[in-house]
């Protein structure tokens, strides 16, 4: 058992306050998207994408265009990474076809393995984060100029809390695992 990971695991937290003052080195951001492309992927099809904000102009108009939910609290981030995936690839044929009734939601699944290896990464090098689901998609697209093959997925704030945040109690695992 790797107990570092169970450590991070454990302690990485969703943070909603920033410093301001340390930023987030461009090879910290290639160290965890590095990382996160180790996740498998249908077919090892590999279709995420990344498009990172990260100069304070660029991070400024994302969090302008979004002024309400986490995005609020977000002040002081180092750098908002947009996730993506290209969408009828993964879970389809080579004809196109859905191989299952999954369809895109495989690449949604991907994207979700990939955000979670982001997320372990990202807090193993010192970094913290916090996922923004609620967003719109077309007006990140139209900002990060993310090609229309492509379904946007999280943002991902990432840089440096201020303050801890608590550990919200988790239900039993006896109570979610169903063993047959």
């Amino acid at each position: 058992m790797n107990y570092e990971l169970n450590s991070i695991a454990a302690t990485r937290r969703s943070i909603r306050k920033y410093d301001p003052t340390r930023p987030v080195t461009d090879a910290e951001l290639l160290e965890v998207i590095r990382f996160a492309q180790e996740a498998p992927s249908w077919k090892n099809k590999q279709t995420s994408r990344y498009y990172v904000a990260r100069t304070p102009e660029a991070i400024t108009a994302v969090r302008s265009a979004f002024a309400t939910g986490n995005f609020g609290k977000t002040e002081g981030v180092g750098a908002l990474v947009v996730t993506t995936f290209k969408h009828n690839i993964v879970g389809f044929n080579l004809e196109g076809q859905p191989d299952n009734e999954g369809g895109n939601g495989w690449g949604w699944y991907d994207l979700g393995l990939q955000g979670a290896y982001f997320l372990l990464k990202a807090a193993e090098i010192g970094l913290d984060t916090l996922v923004i689901g609620i967003r719109d998609a077309d007006i990140l697209r139209r900002m990060m100029n993310i090609p229309a093959d492509e379904t946007v997925g999280a943002v991902i704030a990432v840089g440096h809390r201020v303050e801890d945040a608590v550990r919200p109690p988790r239900i039993p695992t006896e109570d979610i695992a169903v063993f047959l």
